[in-house]
């Protein structure tokens, strides 16, 4: 099994120029190493046999007939509208005055 080791961190966050402390190398050791091991466990269980998905559950867009339907006049959409003007809906300025 491949485990990380503390020059490898060093270099990798001297390759992402990033500079870490020996504290901050240790933990990311640690979690990479995990990571790695995590891996090795999903490639020991995957065959060719076993289809790769991204969810373990089936997903079904459960979507409605499209039916062609009237649709709304200017003056059914603007209806309850707090106000209007022209046919258009009116919205307070938020951006200040000009």
């Amino acid at each position: 099994m491949p485990t990380f080791t503390r020059e490898e961190i060093q270099h990798l966050g001297d390759l992402a120029r990033i500079a870490l402390t020996d504290e901050e190398i240790t933990r990311l050791q640690s979690e990479l190493n995990v990571i790695a091991e995590s891996i090795n466990k999903v490639q020991e269980v995957a065959s060719d046999d076993v289809q790769p998905t991204a969810n373990p559950v089936p997903l079904e867009a459960y979507l409605r007939p499209d039916v062609a339907q009237t649709p709304l006049t200017q003056e059914e959409a603007t209806a309850a509208a707090p106000k209007t003007s022209n046919g258009m809906f009116v919205a307070p300025r938020i951006l200040g005055e000009e």
